[in-house]
Protein backbone atom coordinates (compact mmCIF):
# COMPACT_ATOMS: atom_id res chain seq x y z
CA UNK A 1 0.00 0.00 0.00
CA UNK A 2 1.24 3.48 -0.90
CA UNK A 3 2.28 5.57 2.12
CA UNK A 4 -0.42 8.16 1.35
CA UNK A 5 -3.06 5.42 1.53
CA UNK A 6 -1.55 4.16 4.79
CA UNK A 7 -1.80 7.64 6.30
CA UNK A 8 -5.51 7.78 5.37
CA UNK A 9 -6.04 4.54 7.30
CA UNK A 10 -4.26 5.73 10.45
CA UNK A 11 -6.39 5.86 13.63
CA UNK A 12 -7.03 8.95 15.73
CA UNK A 13 -6.20 6.96 18.87
CA UNK A 14 -3.01 7.17 20.95
CA UNK A 15 -0.15 4.96 19.91
CA UNK A 16 3.33 4.56 18.49
CA UNK A 17 4.34 5.17 14.87
CA UNK A 18 7.45 3.87 13.08
CA UNK A 19 8.99 5.41 9.93
CA UNK A 20 11.07 3.31 7.49
CA UNK A 21 13.39 4.18 4.60
CA UNK A 22 13.58 2.39 1.23
CA UNK A 23 15.88 -0.28 2.72
CA UNK A 24 13.34 -1.05 5.45
CA UNK A 25 15.61 0.49 8.10
CA UNK A 26 13.89 2.25 10.99
CA UNK A 27 14.33 6.01 10.71
CA UNK A 28 12.26 7.22 13.63
CA UNK A 29 9.92 5.96 16.35
CA UNK A 30 7.50 8.34 18.02
CA UNK A 31 4.38 8.36 20.17
CA UNK A 32 1.27 10.48 19.83
CA UNK A 33 -2.08 11.14 21.48
CA UNK A 34 -3.52 11.15 17.94
CA UNK A 35 -1.45 9.01 15.56
CA UNK A 36 -3.02 10.27 12.34
CA UNK A 37 -2.69 13.96 13.19
CA UNK A 38 0.92 13.57 14.34
CA UNK A 39 2.05 11.61 11.27
CA UNK A 40 0.30 14.04 8.92
CA UNK A 41 2.13 16.95 10.55
CA UNK A 42 5.46 15.63 9.24
CA UNK A 43 4.22 15.81 5.65
CA UNK A 44 2.15 19.01 5.86
CA UNK A 45 4.45 21.40 7.74
CA UNK A 46 7.10 23.29 5.81
CA UNK A 47 9.09 24.71 8.74
CA UNK A 48 10.80 21.58 10.11
CA UNK A 49 14.38 21.89 11.27
CA UNK A 50 17.10 20.44 9.02
CA UNK A 51 17.25 17.07 10.83
CA UNK A 52 13.51 16.40 10.54
CA UNK A 53 13.39 17.66 6.93
CA UNK A 54 16.10 15.19 5.97
CA UNK A 55 14.24 12.39 7.73
CA UNK A 56 10.92 13.15 5.99
CA UNK A 57 12.64 13.00 2.59
CA UNK A 58 13.66 9.40 3.33
CA UNK A 59 10.31 8.06 4.61
CA UNK A 60 8.79 5.49 2.25
CA UNK A 61 6.83 3.32 4.67
CA UNK A 62 5.32 3.36 8.15
CA UNK A 63 3.75 1.11 10.78
CA UNK A 64 1.81 1.89 13.93
CA UNK A 65 0.72 0.31 17.21
CA UNK A 66 -2.52 1.71 18.67
CA UNK A 67 -2.65 1.86 22.46
CA UNK A 68 -5.30 2.45 25.10
CA UNK A 69 -3.64 5.61 26.41
CA UNK A 70 -0.82 8.08 25.92
CA UNK A 71 0.90 6.59 28.98
CA UNK A 72 0.94 3.14 27.40
CA UNK A 73 2.34 4.63 24.18
CA UNK A 74 5.20 6.15 26.20
CA UNK A 75 6.22 2.68 27.43
CA UNK A 76 6.22 1.13 23.95
CA UNK A 77 8.04 4.06 22.36
CA UNK A 78 10.97 3.69 24.76
CA UNK A 79 11.21 -0.11 24.47
CA UNK A 80 11.12 0.02 20.66
CA UNK A 81 13.76 2.76 20.48
CA UNK A 82 16.04 0.73 22.71
CA UNK A 83 15.54 -2.32 20.49
CA UNK A 84 15.66 -0.68 17.03
CA UNK A 85 18.07 2.23 17.71
CA UNK A 86 16.58 4.56 15.04
CA UNK A 87 18.88 7.07 13.39
CA UNK A 88 16.76 10.14 14.15
CA UNK A 89 15.74 9.45 17.77
CA UNK A 90 18.57 11.57 19.13
CA UNK A 91 17.09 12.38 22.56
CA UNK A 92 16.41 8.89 23.85
CA UNK A 93 19.58 7.43 22.39
CA UNK A 94 22.07 9.96 23.64
CA UNK A 95 20.75 11.86 26.63
CA UNK A 96 21.26 10.12 30.00
CA UNK A 97 19.52 12.77 32.11
CA UNK A 98 15.98 11.52 31.48
CA UNK A 99 14.22 9.35 34.10
CA UNK A 100 13.98 5.58 33.73
CA UNK A 101 11.90 2.82 35.31
CA UNK A 102 13.71 0.46 37.66
CA UNK A 103 12.48 -3.02 38.51
CA UNK A 104 14.37 -4.22 41.57
CA UNK A 105 14.51 -7.90 40.55
CA UNK A 106 17.19 -8.77 43.12
CA UNK A 107 14.73 -8.18 45.94
CA UNK A 108 12.50 -11.06 47.04
CA UNK A 109 9.46 -8.90 46.24
CA UNK A 110 10.57 -6.47 43.50
CA UNK A 111 9.37 -2.88 43.24
CA UNK A 112 8.83 -0.66 40.20
CA UNK A 113 10.20 2.84 40.77
CA UNK A 114 11.25 5.95 38.81
CA UNK A 115 14.93 6.83 38.94
CA UNK A 116 17.58 8.97 37.21
CA UNK A 117 20.41 7.06 38.87
CA UNK A 118 21.26 3.96 36.82
CA UNK A 119 23.58 1.56 38.66
CA UNK A 120 25.00 -1.89 38.02
CA UNK A 121 23.03 -3.39 40.90
CA UNK A 122 21.31 -6.27 39.11
CA UNK A 123 18.06 -4.33 38.64
CA UNK A 124 16.28 -4.07 35.30
CA UNK A 125 16.08 -0.58 33.82
CA UNK A 126 13.57 0.53 31.20
CA UNK A 127 13.80 3.82 29.35
CA UNK A 128 14.91 6.56 29.43
CA UNK A 129 11.64 8.50 29.03
CA UNK A 130 11.62 12.10 27.81
CA UNK A 131 8.37 13.14 29.55
CA UNK A 132 8.67 12.82 33.33
CA UNK A 133 5.07 13.87 34.02
CA UNK A 134 3.69 11.33 31.57
CA UNK A 135 5.99 8.70 33.05
CA UNK A 136 4.53 9.27 36.52
CA UNK A 137 1.04 8.76 35.09
CA UNK A 138 2.30 5.64 33.29
CA UNK A 139 3.51 4.23 36.61
CA UNK A 140 0.02 4.73 38.05
CA UNK A 141 -1.36 2.81 35.04
CA UNK A 142 1.21 0.04 35.55
CA UNK A 143 0.48 -0.32 39.27
CA UNK A 144 -3.20 -0.82 38.51
CA UNK A 145 -2.27 -3.65 36.18
CA UNK A 146 0.56 -5.11 38.24
CA UNK A 147 -0.01 -4.89 42.04
CA UNK A 148 3.63 -4.69 43.12
CA UNK A 149 4.65 -3.28 46.48
CA UNK A 150 5.82 0.33 46.75
CA UNK A 151 7.30 0.28 50.28
CA UNK A 152 11.11 0.25 50.74
CA UNK A 153 10.88 -2.17 53.67
CA UNK A 154 8.08 -4.66 54.30
CA UNK A 155 5.82 -3.33 57.08
CA UNK A 156 4.19 -5.50 59.76
CA UNK A 157 0.71 -4.42 58.73
CA UNK A 158 -1.00 -4.14 55.37
CA UNK A 159 -1.30 -0.67 53.81
CA UNK A 160 -4.00 1.12 51.81
CA UNK A 161 -2.63 -0.20 48.50
CA UNK A 162 -3.42 -3.74 49.65
CA UNK A 163 -7.01 -2.83 50.47
CA UNK A 164 -7.62 -1.14 47.10
CA UNK A 165 -6.11 -4.07 45.17
CA UNK A 166 -2.87 -2.36 44.10
CA UNK A 167 -0.55 -4.58 46.15
CA UNK A 168 -0.58 -8.34 46.67
CA UNK A 169 0.37 -7.85 50.32
CA UNK A 170 3.61 -9.83 50.73
CA UNK A 171 3.90 -8.29 54.20
CA UNK A 172 0.97 -10.38 55.51
CA UNK A 173 0.54 -13.28 53.03
CA UNK A 174 2.71 -15.91 51.39
CA UNK A 175 2.37 -14.68 47.81
CA UNK A 176 5.83 -15.48 46.44
CA UNK A 177 4.60 -17.59 43.51
CA UNK A 178 1.86 -15.22 42.37
CA UNK A 179 4.17 -12.24 42.93
CA UNK A 180 6.73 -13.74 40.54
CA UNK A 181 4.01 -14.08 37.92
CA UNK A 182 3.11 -10.39 38.28
CA UNK A 183 6.79 -9.40 37.95
CA UNK A 184 7.09 -11.43 34.73
CA UNK A 185 3.90 -9.81 33.42
CA UNK A 186 5.34 -6.35 34.11
CA UNK A 187 8.59 -7.23 32.33
CA UNK A 188 6.61 -8.41 29.32
CA UNK A 189 4.72 -5.14 28.93
CA UNK A 190 7.74 -2.93 29.65
CA UNK A 191 9.61 -4.74 26.86
CA UNK A 192 6.77 -3.89 24.47
CA UNK A 193 5.45 -7.46 24.18
CA UNK A 194 1.80 -6.73 24.69
CA UNK A 195 0.42 -9.56 22.57
CA UNK A 196 2.58 -12.10 24.44
CA UNK A 197 1.30 -10.69 27.74
CA UNK A 198 -2.33 -10.98 26.66
CA UNK A 199 -1.67 -14.60 25.61
CA UNK A 200 -0.15 -15.30 29.04
CA UNK A 201 -3.08 -13.74 30.85
CA UNK A 202 -5.63 -15.55 28.69
CA UNK A 203 -4.09 -18.94 29.49
CA UNK A 204 -4.04 -18.04 33.18
CA UNK A 205 -7.70 -16.99 33.07
CA UNK A 206 -8.66 -20.30 31.40
CA UNK A 207 -6.73 -22.19 34.06
CA UNK A 208 -8.57 -20.39 36.87
CA UNK A 209 -11.92 -20.97 35.18
CA UNK A 210 -11.30 -24.71 34.77
CA UNK A 211 -10.32 -25.02 38.43
CA UNK A 212 -13.45 -23.01 39.35
CA UNK A 213 -11.39 -20.16 40.86
CA UNK A 214 -13.82 -17.64 39.42
CA UNK A 215 -12.76 -14.64 41.50
CA UNK A 216 -9.17 -15.00 40.29
CA UNK A 217 -10.40 -15.50 36.71
CA UNK A 218 -12.38 -12.25 36.87
CA UNK A 219 -9.33 -10.33 38.12
CA UNK A 220 -7.26 -11.60 35.19
CA UNK A 221 -10.08 -10.78 32.79
CA UNK A 222 -10.07 -7.18 34.03
CA UNK A 223 -6.32 -7.02 33.40
CA UNK A 224 -6.84 -8.16 29.81
CA UNK A 225 -9.60 -5.59 29.30
CA UNK A 226 -7.38 -2.84 30.73
CA UNK A 227 -4.73 -3.66 28.15
CA UNK A 228 -7.23 -2.44 25.50
CA UNK A 229 -8.80 -4.15 22.54
CA UNK A 230 -6.21 -3.22 19.95
CA UNK A 231 -2.86 -4.99 20.15
CA UNK A 232 -1.46 -3.90 16.81
CA UNK A 233 -2.70 -2.92 13.37
CA UNK A 234 -3.90 -6.43 12.53
CA UNK A 235 -4.34 -8.33 15.80
CA UNK A 236 -7.49 -8.01 17.89
CA UNK A 237 -8.99 -9.82 20.90
CA UNK A 238 -12.54 -10.56 22.04
CA UNK A 239 -15.59 -12.37 20.62
CA UNK A 240 -16.96 -9.33 18.72
CA UNK A 241 -13.60 -8.90 17.06
CA UNK A 242 -13.80 -12.50 15.83
CA UNK A 243 -17.06 -11.53 14.12
CA UNK A 244 -15.34 -8.56 12.51
CA UNK A 245 -12.58 -10.85 11.27
CA UNK A 246 -15.20 -13.14 9.73
CA UNK A 247 -16.95 -10.13 8.21
CA UNK A 248 -13.66 -9.03 6.63
CA UNK A 249 -13.30 -12.43 4.95
CA UNK A 250 -16.95 -12.63 3.86
CA UNK A 251 -16.91 -9.17 2.26
CA UNK A 252 -13.38 -9.50 0.90
CA UNK A 253 -12.13 -6.42 2.74
CA UNK A 254 -8.45 -5.47 2.96
CA UNK A 255 -8.57 -4.62 6.68
CA UNK A 256 -10.69 -5.60 9.67
CA UNK A 257 -13.57 -3.06 9.83
CA UNK A 258 -12.95 -1.79 13.36
CA UNK A 259 -15.14 1.26 12.68
CA UNK A 260 -18.41 0.75 10.79
CA UNK A 261 -20.78 3.63 10.02
CA UNK A 262 -24.37 3.10 8.87
CA UNK A 263 -26.92 5.52 7.31
CA UNK A 264 -30.72 5.49 7.27
CA UNK A 265 -33.55 7.81 6.20
CA UNK A 266 -36.85 8.44 7.99
CA UNK A 267 -39.82 10.44 6.66
CA UNK A 268 -43.62 10.68 6.72
CA UNK A 269 -44.95 9.81 3.25
CA UNK A 270 -41.92 11.44 1.71
CA UNK A 271 -42.13 14.63 3.79
CA UNK A 272 -40.40 15.82 6.95
CA UNK A 273 -37.35 13.74 6.09
CA UNK A 274 -34.37 13.23 8.35
CA UNK A 275 -31.26 11.10 8.15
CA UNK A 276 -29.18 9.28 10.74
CA UNK A 277 -25.66 7.94 10.96
CA UNK A 278 -24.54 5.55 13.70
CA UNK A 279 -20.97 4.48 14.37
CA UNK A 280 -19.81 1.18 15.84
CA UNK A 281 -16.26 0.63 17.07
CA UNK A 282 -15.07 -2.96 17.55
CA UNK A 283 -18.66 -4.17 17.32
CA UNK A 284 -20.06 -1.80 19.96
CA UNK A 285 -22.01 1.49 19.64
CA UNK A 286 -19.80 4.59 19.68
CA UNK A 287 -22.57 7.05 20.56
CA UNK A 288 -20.26 10.04 20.73
CA UNK A 289 -19.94 9.69 16.94
CA UNK A 290 -23.67 9.34 16.15
CA UNK A 291 -24.98 12.07 13.82
CA UNK A 292 -28.49 13.20 12.82
CA UNK A 293 -29.42 15.26 9.77
CA UNK A 294 -32.39 17.34 8.62
CA UNK A 295 -32.67 16.81 4.89
CA UNK A 296 -31.99 20.22 3.29
CA UNK A 297 -31.79 19.82 -0.49
CA UNK A 298 -34.44 17.19 -1.34
CA UNK A 299 -38.04 18.41 -1.42
CA UNK A 300 -39.79 15.37 -2.92
CA UNK A 301 -40.02 11.61 -2.26
CA UNK A 302 -36.52 10.49 -3.25
CA UNK A 303 -34.71 8.25 -0.79
CA UNK A 304 -31.75 7.91 -3.13
CA UNK A 305 -31.20 11.67 -3.26
CA UNK A 306 -31.55 11.86 0.52
CA UNK A 307 -28.91 9.17 0.99
CA UNK A 308 -26.62 11.12 -1.32
CA UNK A 309 -27.08 14.27 0.73
CA UNK A 310 -26.26 12.82 4.13
CA UNK A 311 -23.34 10.72 2.87
CA UNK A 312 -21.89 13.81 1.16
CA UNK A 313 -22.36 15.95 4.27
CA UNK A 314 -20.77 13.36 6.56
CA UNK A 315 -17.61 12.62 4.60
CA UNK A 316 -16.96 16.00 3.03
CA UNK A 317 -16.84 17.30 6.60
CA UNK A 318 -14.53 14.53 7.83
CA UNK A 319 -12.21 15.12 4.88
CA UNK A 320 -12.20 18.90 5.38
CA UNK A 321 -11.44 18.49 9.09
CA UNK A 322 -8.86 15.79 8.40
CA UNK A 323 -10.58 13.36 10.78
CA UNK A 324 -10.49 9.59 10.97
CA UNK A 325 -12.56 7.73 8.36
CA UNK A 326 -14.29 4.39 9.00
CA UNK A 327 -13.17 1.08 7.49
CA UNK A 328 -16.67 0.16 6.26
CA UNK A 329 -19.75 2.23 5.33
CA UNK A 330 -23.20 0.63 5.32
CA UNK A 331 -26.51 1.86 3.91
CA UNK A 332 -29.89 0.71 5.18
CA UNK A 333 -31.51 -0.25 1.87
CA UNK A 334 -31.06 -2.14 -1.36
CA UNK A 335 -28.97 -1.96 -4.50
CA UNK A 336 -30.34 1.45 -5.57
CA UNK A 337 -29.46 3.01 -2.20
CA UNK A 338 -25.95 1.54 -2.46
CA UNK A 339 -25.39 2.86 -5.99
CA UNK A 340 -26.51 6.32 -4.90
CA UNK A 341 -24.01 6.34 -2.02
CA UNK A 342 -21.22 5.10 -4.31
CA UNK A 343 -21.79 8.10 -6.60
CA UNK A 344 -20.87 10.37 -3.69
CA UNK A 345 -17.95 8.13 -2.77
CA UNK A 346 -16.48 8.64 -6.25
CA UNK A 347 -17.10 12.39 -6.17
CA UNK A 348 -15.27 12.72 -2.83
CA UNK A 349 -12.48 10.34 -3.82
CA UNK A 350 -13.09 8.02 -0.86
CA UNK A 351 -11.23 4.72 -0.73
CA UNK A 352 -13.64 2.95 1.64
CA UNK A 353 -15.82 -0.10 0.88
CA UNK A 354 -19.60 0.50 0.82
CA UNK A 355 -22.29 -2.11 1.39
CA UNK A 356 -26.09 -2.10 1.79
CA UNK A 357 -28.37 -4.48 3.65
CA UNK A 358 -32.03 -4.79 2.72
CA UNK A 359 -34.58 -5.41 5.47
CA UNK A 360 -36.91 -7.90 3.78
CA UNK A 361 -34.42 -10.19 2.06
CA UNK A 362 -31.61 -9.58 4.59
CA UNK A 363 -29.05 -9.88 1.80
CA UNK A 364 -25.85 -7.85 1.56
CA UNK A 365 -25.18 -5.80 -1.57
CA UNK A 366 -21.49 -5.11 -2.11
CA UNK A 367 -19.81 -2.58 -4.32
CA UNK A 368 -18.53 -4.17 -7.53
CA UNK A 369 -20.48 -7.43 -7.12
CA UNK A 370 -23.41 -8.29 -9.38
CA UNK A 371 -25.07 -10.71 -6.96
CA UNK A 372 -25.84 -10.03 -3.30
CA UNK A 373 -24.36 -12.13 -0.51
CA UNK A 374 -26.92 -14.23 1.32
CA UNK A 375 -25.84 -15.54 4.72
CA UNK A 376 -27.49 -18.01 7.05
CA UNK A 377 -29.80 -16.29 9.55
CA UNK A 378 -27.74 -17.53 12.50
CA UNK A 379 -24.43 -16.24 11.07
CA UNK A 380 -22.85 -13.95 13.65
CA UNK A 381 -21.41 -11.43 11.15
CA UNK A 382 -24.90 -11.04 9.64
CA UNK A 383 -26.39 -10.50 13.10
CA UNK A 384 -23.78 -7.82 13.77
CA UNK A 385 -24.69 -5.99 10.54
CA UNK A 386 -28.40 -6.30 11.38
CA UNK A 387 -27.74 -4.87 14.84
CA UNK A 388 -25.94 -1.86 13.35
CA UNK A 389 -28.61 -1.38 10.66
CA UNK A 390 -31.44 -1.59 13.21
CA UNK A 391 -29.66 0.93 15.46
CA UNK A 392 -29.41 3.38 12.55
CA UNK A 393 -33.12 2.89 11.86
CA UNK A 394 -34.02 3.38 15.54
CA UNK A 395 -31.91 6.54 15.75
CA UNK A 396 -33.51 8.01 12.61
CA UNK A 397 -37.07 7.23 13.78
CA UNK A 398 -36.39 8.72 17.22
CA UNK A 399 -35.07 11.94 15.71
CA UNK A 400 -37.97 12.15 13.26
CA UNK A 401 -40.55 11.70 16.02
CA UNK A 402 -38.81 14.29 18.19
CA UNK A 403 -38.90 16.94 15.46
CA UNK A 404 -42.54 16.18 14.63
CA UNK A 405 -43.46 16.50 18.29
CA UNK A 406 -41.69 19.84 18.56
CA UNK A 407 -43.16 21.05 15.26
CA UNK A 408 -39.70 21.89 13.96
CA UNK A 409 -40.29 20.89 10.34
CA UNK A 410 -41.02 23.69 7.89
Amino acid sequence: MDIREKIKQLPISPGVYIFYDKCKKVLYIGKARNIKRRVLSYFQKKDHDLRISKMVEQIVDLEYIPTASNEEALIYESSLIKEKKPKYNVDLKDDKSYPSLKLTVKEKYPRLIITRDIKKDGSLYFGPYTNAGLLRRAVIFLRRLFPLRTCCNLPKKECLNYHIGQCLGPCIDDVERSYKEVVEDAKCLLRGRKKALIDRLSKRMDKFSKSMEFESAIKVKKQIEALSVLVDQSIYTGPLIDELKSLKDILGLKVIPATIECFDISNTSGTNAVGSMVSFFNGKPDKSNYRKYKIRTVKKIDDYAMIKEIVRRRYSRLLNENKQLPQLIMIDGGLGHLQSAIEIKKQLGLNIPFIAIAKKEEVIYCEGKTKPIKLSKDTKPLKLLQLIRDEAHRFAITYHKLLRKKGMFE
